[in-house]
């Protein structure tokens, strides 16, 4: 057959060979084609690139170190070009109310022509950027905009805004007076979750629009919202019920008033969490 087992393979290997080649000889196989092996490079991975995290097991009182990419240089290979007018919005003087609505129209025409997410924007009726008081102490902040939202340009008017609206009454407070915005600024076809890639699209619009307003305190609505914010991993069952910081902003994390409807027992938590935040600004609720 001419058929040879390499003699410098171990025995084991060689006796595998041996038992494979016969089987091909009796299937009638005379000869295998010669095929010269193909070296595949690896990507190095530089030394600034790797990341050293201590792990502690409780179980077993021990630590170990994993070692991965950093999760900055991810982020990094991902956020698009600033947009020098944006930051040029944000380094300007931002005193009055009227400077700051100012800014954010300006900033609002700025994310209309976007089309960093080419799906988002081939789909999009509109951008929906924010709405509310420029000079606000509050923040809400949501994930992204829905139909109806993408229909009106508004943030939060949908049956999930209405039950957000009975919710900033019974704080005593006023929409007018909280600015809302969301993660995105566009609406992902079927209602889907954002992207991360979308959301990293759309965070210097968000940053901005934090930098305009200068808010004492920020709700996030959400796991999306509060993920993305703080830049947690920990879903917002597990972020609520205390306070965060962002920035020079006091952060607390609820569920999105879409999850309410859908799961009308969490309303009792949610009104914990706002009396929580309420007692922050020194309202106390019953």
């Amino acid at each position: 057959m001419g058929f040879q087992v390499p003699s410098h393979m171990p025995t084991d290997q060689k006796r595998a060979l041996a038992q494979l080649l016969q089987s091909l000889s009796q299937c009638g196989v005379t000869h295998l084609p010669r095929v010269t092996p193909v070296a595949v490079p690896r990507r190095s991975v530089k030394p600034e690139e790797r990341v050293q995290k201590r792990v502690s097991d409780s179980r077993t009182g021990s630590t170990r170190t994993l070692t991965g990419p950093t999760s900055e240089s991810t982020k990094s290979d991902m956020q698009p070009e600033s947009d020098p007018d944006v930051a040029r919005i944000c380094e300007g003087a931002l005193q009055s109310a009227g400077d700051k609505s100012a800014s954010l129209h300006e900033l609002a025409q700025i994310v209309a022509k976007c089309r960093r997410c080419q799906e988002l924007a081939s789909t999009r009726t509109q951008t929906v950027f924010g709405v509310g008081d420029p000079d606000a102490k509050i923040m809400f902040i949501g994930e992204a905009p829905g139909a109806d939202e993408d229909k009106q340009g508004e943030p939060f008017v949908g049956r999930a805004g209405q039950l957000m609206d009975k919710i900033i009454e019974a704080c005593t407070l006023k929409r007018e007076e909280i600015y809302i915005c969301n993660i995105l600024r566009c609406r992902p076809p079927g209602n889907r979750n954002p992207l991360p890639a979308e959301a990293v699209n759309c965070r210097e619009f968000l940053d901005a629009q934090i930098t305009v307003v200068q808010p004492e305190y920020i709700v996030c609505w959400g796991t999306v919202a509060a993920q993305n914010l703080l830049d947690e991993k920990r879903a917002v069952g597990k972020l609520r019920g205390q306070f965060f910081d962002y920035r020079s902003a006091r952060v607390l994390c609820t569920y999105h008033p879409s999850y309410l409807l859908r799961n009308p027992s969490a309303k009792r938590q949610v009104w914990d969490d706002m009396k929580l935040f309420m007692k922050e600004l020194g309202v106390t609720l019953k």
